[in-house]
């Protein structure tokens, strides 16, 4: 599993050696079963994690309906909006599936970019295309009907589809189940 993280670090720029055996060497790597909530609104957030295997979902509890933000899955990073910030958190994030991380705290963070400038460089990056997505991702949601949403769904991550629960999609892409369900139907009439 610590390979696959130095390969999706190679892919931004060249790592040297020595980072590659320092990440090797101090990640921490754990797994979680399915409905584990690693965050909960008012928690103190202070782990980020990167998927190596599963899914998270990040979401709030709005009026007592959760509401979806989105979801994580292999190769992404789900860091809490102000994770090191010392203040609680508004969100959740819960695995909707038997997930394994990589597990970043603020601490181990600063050592690693006061130690090796590589590794600030190669975050900084990670962070400007995190960053891209999620600006993308919001000009979609709000220039786009829920039917478009859901087909740029299909088209880009159609993974979800067949891994998240309908409520959860449904609330993601700002409908009620039976609104999604008519949704469905309609493309599947075309």
């Amino acid at each position: 599993m610590r390979n696959e993280i130095v390969a999706y670090l190679s892919k931004y720029t060249s790592i040297s050696d020595e980072l590659i055996d320092v990440i090797t060497k101090t990640t921490i790597i754990n797994s979680f079963k399915k409905g584990t909530l690693l965050l909960k609104e008012g928690d103190i957030p202070n782990e980020s994690y990167f998927i190596l295997k599963g899914c998270i979902r990040s979401y709030i509890v709005k009026e007592g309906e959760e509401k979806t933000i989105d979801f994580y899955t292999e190769e992404q990073a789900a860091s809490p909006l102000n994770f090191g910030k010392n203040s609680p958190s508004e969100h959740y994030l819960e695995c909707i599936e038997d997930t394994t991380v990589s597990i970043n705290t603020p601490g181990h963070e600063q050592e690693m970019f006061r130690k090796y400038p590589q590794f600030e460089s190669v975050c900084r990056i990670m962070s400007e295309v995190m960053l891209v997505n999620y600006r993308e991702s919001l000009a979609n949601y709000k220039t786009t009907t829920p039917e478009d949403r859901y087909l740029s769904l299909l088209k880009n991550r159609p993974d979800l589809v067949r891994r998240v629960p309908l409520y959860q999609l449904s609330s993601y892409i700002g409908v009620k189940p039976e609104s999604l369900s008519r949704i469905r139907k309609r493309i599947s009439k075309k």
